[in-house]
């Protein structure tokens, strides 16, 4: 029997995700628990105020993860860094990644010798906190976004199998079944179904399977991101990570309400055995360990800076805004880019995994510009902001070519 690897490894909100829960998270009954040492001493992140008053934070590094939704939080980025007129910390020569899967430099920025810092940087890169931290602020918020491994693989398989080691294969459960316990990488990067989480916060993912030796690896990498980011989200509470982005950042509501362009939902999921959702998890251990412990530490942080109950009345209240926006902005959606729209560019093709928009003609032109912001893809509103910000550059480029 097939059968699709959704919710079935870690607790509701409603449940607050907290507990004494005995196991390390290695063995069948263990899953979705959190080991008791991780979540005793586990702590709110530094930085973030507990429902006091705060000053909106407008420096601001977000670390796109693959497969995790990250392109609609980097819109929500792009759009509140337009309006309040930021810079941004943009690749070189307009692509869309910083050299990925490169490990970052500060010399992948463009204009960094102009300029010794920017705003807000969230383009694709594989993290080096020592390169970030040259060309932003000493005040920046660092936070991610970090999911399921099994769900995350399941996607990468959908989204990735045309360029990756899943070509060979129809089926996820092959590619485990073939590759599972004799699969030594050569190039991580470019496989996309090998412990990418850990890989993209720019951690060697190519680690012993000895029991303690994984143990003492998730230990110094969980230190690690602890020490570099402020904040960690979860995918598979996505609009309650909204609701306390806002809250840490000390942004609106309305900031933060987006259409998810790629939305990981059950319908693009790869169903799987559950004995291949099993070895994933075993394969993937130290993506596994890290999410465990963020996704606890997430509910931690929701209780103290949010509170539940608040929580529960603006994630409702975000939907309602959200379901406000598409009945105001969207015309119709498109699997790929419609002739009438040559120039709106949907961030994949393939599948059903991204879906483009196309906007409501009938709306006057001040709601039709606020639409516009809230639906331009990733691959046009990074070009906008890279002629924005390089507009000369860009000029003598073309008329160079």
């Amino acid at each position: 029997m097939m059968v699709k690897i959704l919710h079935s490894y870690y607790p509701k909100p409603e449940s607050q995700l907290i507990g004494s829960l005995k196991g390390d998270g290695n063995t069948k009954e263990d899953r979705g628990r959190v080991a008791v040492d991780l979540w005793e001493t586990s702590k709110p992140y530094a930085g973030i105020q507990s429902r006091q008053k705060c000053r909106a934070k407008s420096h601001i590094v977000f670390l796109k993860t693959h497969q995790t939704e990250s392109s609609t939080i980097q819109h929500i980025l792009y759009r509140y860094g337009g309006s309040s007129r930021l810079t941004f910390a943009l690749p070189k020569n307009n692509a869309l990644t910083f050299s990925y899967p490169e490990l970052f430099q500060a010399q992948f920025v463009e204009g960094v010798r102009a300029k010794a810092e920017f705003d807000i940087m969230c383009n694709e890169m594989r993290f080096r906190k020592s390169e970030v931290a040259k060309v932003m602020p000493k005040d920046t918020f660092y936070f991610s976004i970090l999911r399921h491994p099994v769900l995350m693989m399941q996607s990468m398989f959908m989204q990735f199998k045309y360029v990756s080691t899943a070509s060979d294969f129809h089926t996820l459960d092959k590619i485990i079944q073939s590759r599972f316990k004799k699969h030594a990488p050569s190039d991580t990067g470019a496989d996309y179904l090998f412990t990418n989480l850990t890989f993209d916060f720019g951690f060697d993912n190519i680690v012993s399977a000895d029991g303690k030796d994984m143990k003492r690896r998730a230990s110094e990498v969980i230190g690690a991101m602890e020490r570099d980011f402020h904040l960690i989200l979860i995918n598979e509470y996505f609009d309650e990570s909204l609701v306390l982005l806002k809250h840490v950042l000390c942004w609106s509501l309305e900031d933060v309400a987006t259409f998810r362009f790629n939305r990981c939902s059950d319908q693009t999921a790869s169903p799987v055995l559950p004995d291949t959702a099993e070895d994933i998890r075993k394969w993937n251990d130290l993506d596994w360990r890290v999410y465990q412990y963020f996704n606890a530490t997430f509910w931690k942080t929701v209780e103290s800076t949010v509170g539940i109950e608040e929580m529960k009345r603006e994630v409702s209240e975000l939907r309602e805004l959200q379901v406000e926006l598409l009945s105001t902005c969207l015309h119709r959606r498109f699997r790929k880019t419609s002739k009438d729209y040559p120039k709106f560019k949907t961030n994949w093709d393939r599948g059903d995994v991204s879906l483009g928009f196309s906007i409501n003609k009938e709306l006057d032109d001040e709601n039709y510009r606020k639409c516009q912001k809230y639906m331009t893809p990733e691959v046009q509103f990074t070009s906008n902001l890279y002629d924005l910000q390089f507009s000369k550059q860009t000029r003598q480029k073309k008329q160079a070519s």
